[in-house]
């Protein structure tokens, strides 16, 4: 056990605090790269952190002393998996607002021919990426619940009743 979690397993004023600083610096630092006026790199970089500290924040609330390491494991994979289930929701939609609002490529054109030879979007690795993760993420978050409820089950099992009419 480290120096910075509970005797219940919970973190420590020092790590809830670190927690905290860590999330928030997240957000300045994005704020640093975006209005910086040296790189467009940079600005990119800081685009990207920003989203990331923006679901970050969802975790502020659990960065207080006694809560349990596993609670704030727990909801960090439910924000991962609720973002790539809803980047997933917003290539889908994108896709279908293409197909109904939006005329088919010209074929005569340069700019239609590539746009017929482009990939599908759902033959890009980046939305496999996001659907394997948003899947990997639900499969944890539920065999984390299986795993705790068969741990509670059986600790029942082993404790001896106290009441008379059991």
């Amino acid at each position: 056990m480290s120096r910075h979690d509970q005797g219940n397993g919970g973190l420590s004023a020092a790590a809830a605090r670190r927690l905290e600083y860590a999330i928030i610096g997240l957000g300045v630092a994005a704020l640093l790269l975006i209005f910086q006026p040296f790189e467009i790199a940079l600005f990119t970089a800081g685009g990207v952190l920003v989203v990331v500290a923006a679901l970050a924040n969802n975790l502020l609330p659990l960065a207080e002393p006694g809560i349990a390491k596993r609670s704030v494991v727990k909801a960090a994979m439910i924000v991962a998996m609720t973002f790539c289930l809803v980047l997933l929701v917003s290539i889908l939609a994108a896709y279908f607002y293409g197909l109904f609002f939006l005329n088919p490529p010209d074929p005569n054109t340069l700019t239609g021919k590539a746009q017929l030879r482009a990939t599908p979007w759902y033959m890009h690795g980046f939305t496999w990426t996001v659907a394997i993760t948003a899947c990997v993420l639900a499969g944890a978050l539920l065999l984390q619940s299986r795993r705790r409820t068969g741990a509670r089950e059986a600790a029942k099992e082993q404790r001896p009743s106290t009441s008379l009419g059991e």
